[in-house]
């Protein structure tokens, strides 16, 4: 959440940009110098000065608020809190879903059973739970980092371990740029993390493509989802299978 904090920072960094001393300020919203440099100094500013200030840079009080909100940390994972409460509602979980995909209002509307009422209830319900800041004409800002991942062993991931998992899976992977890879090996536990950033650098070219493609028509376009994953596993039904291993040797008795 933005704070007073944020908002003189911004605004010294407008100062600076607009060549504006502290003085010319001053003059320019009828104070003395030095209270200018102790109010900015103590962030003590009621919202008729931070008018003021934003009258005399020739800014809109609007534009500042935003460019504070973007200039917030973004979120590489969310609380457990936060993600029960995104599963509590299966029409919620679809809206979170649609949103990290950059979906607008319009296409959301076009694919679901949704009103638009509807659509804008959960979008608010977004908003305060942390996944995005929303904004007026149903637009909104996405609050997740491009290395956000869901809690490994969340209410997210538990959701779709039981509801979609087996789903996805049984799918024949067999349709035009469709495909299942499953490929073993045993390798340098080093090198592991350097194959899984790789990995993961392909599934950020991917949603980088799905925003590029917004601006195809819609008949020249379809949803695929991509699943990427990378563990030391080994089949539950080979480990029955598997040679024991040797016993220790006892110690000898006296």
């Amino acid at each position: 959440m933005s704070t007073t904090a944020d908002l003189v920072r911004a605004l010294k960094h407008e100062l600076k940009a607009a060549r504006m001393t502290y003085a010319d300020l001053a003059l320019a919203i009828g104070m003395a110098e030095s209270s200018v440099k102790r109010m900015l100094a103590k962030g003590d500013l009621p919202l008729s000065r931070i008018d003021a200030i934003c009258r005399a840079l020739k800014i809109d009080f609007a534009d500042l608020a935003r460019q504070v909100a973007e200039q917030q940390p973004l979120l590489d994972q969310m609380s457990l809190e936060q993600e029960r409460a995104v599963v509590a509602d299966k029409w919620l979980l679809l809206m979170a879903v649609c949103v990290m995909s950059q979906w607008t209002v319009d296409q959301v509307l076009a694919k679901y059973r949704l009103t638009e009422a509807q659509a804008v209830l959960y979008l608010a319900q977004l908003d305060r739970i942390g996944i995005i800041e929303l904004r007026p004409l149903n637009r909104y800002r996405l609050k997740l980092s491009k290395a956000f991942r869901w809690r490994p062993h969340g209410p997210v991931m538990d959701y779709f371990r039981d509801n979609a998992l087996l789903d996805y899976f049984s799918g024949g992977f067999d349709g035009p740029g469709e495909g299942l890879l499953l490929v073993h090996g045993s390798i340098s536990r080093a090198l592991a993390p350097s194959f899984w950033d790789r990995l993961q650098s392909v599934a950020q070219d991917f949603a980088k493509q799905h925003l590029a493609d917004q601006k195809v028509a819609d008949k020249d376009r379809t949803g695929y989802t991509l699943v990427m994953a990378m563990r030391d596993w080994e089949f539950a039904a080979f480990v029955p299978l598997q040679r024991k291993a040797p016993a220790a040797p006892k110690a000898a008795s006296r």
